[in-house]
């Protein structure tokens, strides 16, 4: 699998996404428990909507670009 999540969106996801489920156990908010998809996600560097859209947040190890589909 390509990685198409990288370094800060990768930090942000898991941290957001852990603050969601806490808000989701600690206030009783069903609807915050989206934040399992965030941590997920962040933790295997992969997002299926990126493709979709054409972007990555990864960059290129050989060449440090940052790319999105033209």
């Amino acid at each position: 699998m390509k990685y198409n999540v990288g370094g800060f969106d990768r930090i942000a996801r898991i941290v957001v996404g852990l603050a969601l489920v806490a808000f989701a156990f600690f206030g009783n908010q069903p609807w915050a428990y989206l934040g399992i998809i965030l941590v997920v996600t962040g933790l295997f560097k992969f997002c299926p909507l990126y493709p979709i859209l054409g972007i990555s947040s990864a960059c290129n190890s050989k060449d440090g670009s940052c790319k999105t589909k033209s």
